[in-house]
């Protein structure tokens, strides 16, 4: 079965779902980067701070505690989860846009590594390695930019009208 470019072939009503799923899913993951600005500032030493707490800092606007074990467990299980199944179904619908194979891969295989060191970083972060927090945030910028990319060349393909090629 030939999967590139089956994205401008298909009918109307699955576009539209495509589509619609893929700005919902947007609006969901973006809600989720505002979340993360807020709790740790965007940075190194605010990632580090939201996971292990800032209690023995005598100046703090926000008080922090470290993260109990409950807590940790149930951030990076529910984060693992359903973040594998939001890149998987985008992969799906990434491997039936019209690319090069180089690109697709790496959009579709990507994420899966960046969802491990992000989240498996987070508990070593909180496990004590604190460099960890560096490769958090590079593994979760690329995360972003990945699904960034992937939507968008997706609505772009949606967007698309199909000229079926001349037979030879």
């Amino acid at each position: 079965m030939q999967l590139n470019g089956l994205i401008l072939t298909l009918p109307k009503e699955l576009k539209l779902l495509i589509g619609t799923f893929l700005i919902v899913l947007s609006i969901g993951f973006f809600t989720g980067l505002l979340f993360v600005g807020e709790t740790s500032s965007l940075n190194p030493g605010g990632i580090e701070e939201n996971y292990l707490g800032n209690e023995d800092q005598e100046q703090v606007e926000v008080m922090r505690f470290k993260k109990s074990d409950h807590e940790m467990l149930t951030l990076v299980h529910n984060h693992v989860l359903s973040m594998a199944i939001i890149f998987f179904l985008l992969g799906l619908i990434v491997s039936m846009t019209k690319l090069s194979k180089k690109v697709k891969l790496f959009l579709i295989i990507e994420p899966f590594f960046s969802v491990l060191f992000t989240f498996g970083g987070l508990y070593l972060l909180w496990k004590g390695i604190l460099w960890m927090k560096y490769i958090v945030m590079i593994s979760g910028i690329l995360m972003t930019l990945s699904f960034t990319l992937a939507v968008i060349i997706v609505l772009y393909q949606l967007s698309l009208k199909y000229h079926p090629e001349p037979l030879p």
